[in-house]
This record gives structure tokens, C-alpha cells and sequence, in this order.
């Protein structure tokens, strides 16, 4: 059974930085992209990076410059390095893993609130 698990989302200050890392058990067959979303509340889940299996990256133009993917090699991990956090970045964030058949993973979510 597969199962993607994401870590490191807490309560940090403005300006401040934090890493997310997801990890993935099981075996997920023909991985083409890895990427983070995230949950407002009372908003929609929306992308906010992702890393084919090229290596080749994007990202939403809100985190341009502050947030940083990397990963989606053959271990399965992918990590989010978020710099310079505003209040605005607070939100559930998740895990996705989509394959070449079309099929999408999901983890749970992370929680990360930014406030003074």
C-alpha cells in the first residue's frame, strides 16, 4: 500500500524559513512528477511547486524566489525549502506524486503557520 508522508510544517515567524520533506513507503511504479500544494483555509488546494522526473522545476509566481523543490529521484523523497515566509504562506500544505498511467498520491498535509 502506498503512502506518501510529509514532515516539517510548524509555527515560525515572518521572514523566518522552514523545510518539508515527503517521504514515500510502498512502491509507486512509472513516478513523472512530485510536487506541493497547499490548502488556505476556506480556500482551494492549489500548486505550489513541482519537479518532473527530468529535474525540471515550477513554481506558482507567489513563492518564486523564496521556495525551493528538489528530490523526485529514485529514493521517492521530495523536500520544499521555504525561505522568507510571509503570513499569506500559511496553509495546509501537501504531497503529490502523479505517474505515467495518470494515477495521483496523496499525503495527508502538513500544517505550517506563519505569525509574530
Amino acid at each position: 500500500q502506498v503512502q506518501l508522508v510529509e514532515s516539517g510544517g510548524g509555527l515560525v515567524q515572518p521572514g523566518g524559513s522552514l523545510r518539508l520533506s515527503c517521504a514515500t513507503s510502498g512502491t509507486i511504479f512509472s513516478i513523472n512528477s512530485m510536487g506541493w500544494y497547499r490548502q488556505a483555509p476556506g480556500k482551494e488546494r492549489d500548486m505550489v511547486a513541482g519537479i518532473t522526473s527530468s529535474g525540471s522545476t515550477n513554481y506558482v509566481d507567489s513563492v518564486k524566489g523564496r521556495f525551493t523543490i528538489s528530490g523526485g529521484d529514485a529514493k521517492n523523497t521530495v523536500y520544499l525549502q521555504m525561505n522568507s515566509l510571509k503570513p499569506e504562506d500559511t496553509a495546509v500544505y501537501y504531497c503529490r506524486v502523479g505517474t505515467y498511467y495518470g494515477t495521483a498520491y496523496w499525503g495527508k498535509g502538513t500544517l505550517v503557520t506563519v505569525s509574530s
